[in-house]
């Protein structure tokens, strides 16, 4: 697996566009990063950018950044309404596949002291990346903002872990950075019906996990209570791994408690939307929507949309744009701005770099002109595997519609369970139309190795052996996945709304035709394998999957056609 990291500094510009274009230049500079998100802020005065990459390139990109925010940011001149203490404020490394938090963290120190020596920058190690328990906590690093630098620079226990000394002229320009390493972060700002930041930050003290200092007699105005060591004791708010505060946005006229999760496995992005509706609805105030600052990791939109399914009795088993749409309307992600999964989705980010158009993607018209060319793929595996997608999406469907059938209202669970299943099969079966044609388009590629010499043509033997068992044993998985679309057809047509039995029926049929033209598939593919064992125990395989395949339909038929009979 090729190893990925995330990089999101934060710039200490948010108004400047040709200062922010300069930066974002220097990241693309070498096209070995994808640049996904720039999100300038004219209240804060900062933009959050988002780009991914293999560890060295995001490396590389991250200093080239870095050195001309220093070049064209003057810290001594800036003023914006979040915490800030350097031109590069943060620059959190993230861990995206093939890769540890714990070698984020080795790359973040490295990255570290290369900024400390190339740039004379004095730089704070955070989160995982510190040195020390409490610089873990980015507000540590952060303490006094920019306007503390002068008192803690060059000062023991206090100073930059890497290039440290006393605040001067070029510090004075540049500020410090805080690097570090750290899991996914949502950053996100719920927009409030007020314009108290008072209130605002009430309501962050509530849920955020520091809390809210204890004050003499439980009032607001009270003195804050001290433990034996002189440490103020803390309330803890309701939601861990939760950094949050309030304030005002001339902007958009309206106050919010701006959040970061730094902890998504604690706390998911709609529990924090329903914590803060709550603390907010005490005070008689009401969050109006939902922005978030840079991507989200798409399976945070997908919990959310799934929780409000649940809350409504509606069933899980749509598609994932449904889902989505769910979640935005639910937490109010387009209040603002139009929310568009394809810019704020990371996964959806890096699939809209990929150059390969899959069959599955193909409008019905394009799929079939498609099939029907001269071109030998897609064939009859991806038709199969096609044909199963279908019968189990009639299975879905009906299970939908009973989950949503006015008087079952208590059995939507039963039925939203049968469509998830459903959607998954779904799933399966369109990957196994691609994976088809990508066996196929392996052979197709043996042919074309050299073949002059003996150890060439035994490379090319083997080469032949390896696909040839790999287009075997895919259509071999299409006829397993197809073979359980049985299972959910069957229960649909016997228990599922009875208006759409017939289409419960279908989906027998289609998944009937789809392990039948799979088994075709092995069969001819396991001809041309020289392993005969092999080749003889998948084909045993397959025959007997056919078998029950053609029993299952005629019972599902049988039971479908007593139903309509009726």
């Amino acid at each position: 697996m090729k190893k990925l990291i995330e990089c999101v500094p934060n710039f200490s510009e948010g108004r400047n566009m040709e200062v922010i274009n300069a930066i974002t230049s220097e990241i693309e500079k070498n096209g070995d990063v994808k640049l996904l998100d720039v999100d300038p802020g004219e209240a804060t005065n900062r933009t959050v950018v988002t780009f991914v990459g293999e560890p060295e390139a995001v490396m590389e990109a991250a200093v080239r950044a870095v050195r001309k925010a220093a070049e064209l940011i003057d810290m001594s001149k800036h003023h914006g309404a979040h915490p800030r203490m350097g031109a590069t404020d943060v620059l959190p490394l993230i861990p995206v596949s093939g890769i540890t938090l714990e070698e984020c963290a080795e790359l973040a120190r490295k990255l570290g002291q290369r900024i400390a020596d190339e740039l004379d920058i004095p730089v704070y190690c955070y989160e995982s990346a510190s040195f020390t328990p409490e610089r873990k906590n980015l507000a540590v690093c952060r303490e006094g903002e920019y306007e503390g630098l002068p008192e803690r620079l060059g000062k023991p226990g206090k100073g930059a872990d890497f290039g440290d000394r006393k605040f001067d002229d070029k510090v004075a320009r540049t500020g410090a950075t805080a690097v570090g390493a750290r899991d996914f972060l949502i950053a996100v700002n719920f927009n409030l019906n007020t314009t108290s930041t008072r209130r605002a930050n009430a309501i962050a003290f509530d849920v955020r996990e520091k809390g809210r200092p204890m004050r003499e007699g439980g009032k607001v105005t009270g003195e804050p209570i001290k433990d034996e060591n002189g440490n103020t004791i803390m309330i803890p708010g309701a939601l861990k791994g939760t950094k949050a505060i309030g304030w005002y946005i001339d902007e958009y006229g309206v106050a919010q408690v701006s959040m970061n999760i730094t902890d998504i496995s604690q706390t998911s992005l709609h529990r924090a939307f329903d914590e803060v509706s709550r603390a907010a609805a005490i005070r008689g105030i009401r969050v109006t929507g939902t922005e978030i600052v840079g991507l989200v990791p798409k399976n945070a939109i997908l919990e959310a949309g799934k929780h409000y399914l649940r809350l409504q009795q509606r069933s899980l088993g749509i598609p994932e744009s449904e889902i989505i749409k769910i979640a935005v309307k639910s937490m109010g992600l387009d209040e603002l701005k139009e929310f568009k999964p394809e810019d704020k989705i990371i996964e959806y980010m890096l699939d809209a770099d990929k150059k390969v158009r899959r069959l599955v993607d193909m409008s019905c018209r394009e799929f079939a002109d498609e099939t029907a060319s001269e071109s030998p793929a897609p064939g009859g595996g991806s038709i199969a595997a096609y044909m199963g997608a279908l019968g189990a999406a009639l299975g879905t469907m009906v299970a939908n519609l009973s989950a949503h059938k006015a008087g079952w209202d208590d059995r939507w669970e039963e039925f939203s369970n049968a469509a998830v299943r459903g959607r998954e099969l779904i799933d399966r079966l369109l990957h196994l139309v691609d994976e088809d044609t990508k066996a196929f388009n392996k052979i197709m590629a043996v042919f074309g190795m050299p073949k002059g010499t003996p150890e060439e043509k035994a490379a090319r033997s083997a080469a032949l052996e390896e696909a040839t068992l790999y287009a075997t044993e895919v259509p071999l998985r299409t006829m397993k996945a197809a073979y359980e679309v049985f299972d959910l057809v069957e229960v649909m047509a016997k228990n599922g709304n009875p208006a759409s039995v017939s289409d419960a029926g279908v989906g027998a049929l289609a998944a009937r035709a789809a392990v039948l033209g799979a088994q075709l598939n092995v069969k001819i593919n396991a001809a041309g394998l020289k392993d005969r064992i092999a080749a003889e125990a998948i084909i045993k395989e397959a025959d007997e999957i056919a078998i029950h395949a053609m029993r299952r339909e005629s019972e599902i038929l049988i039971a479908v056609n007593s139903i309509i009979s009726k």
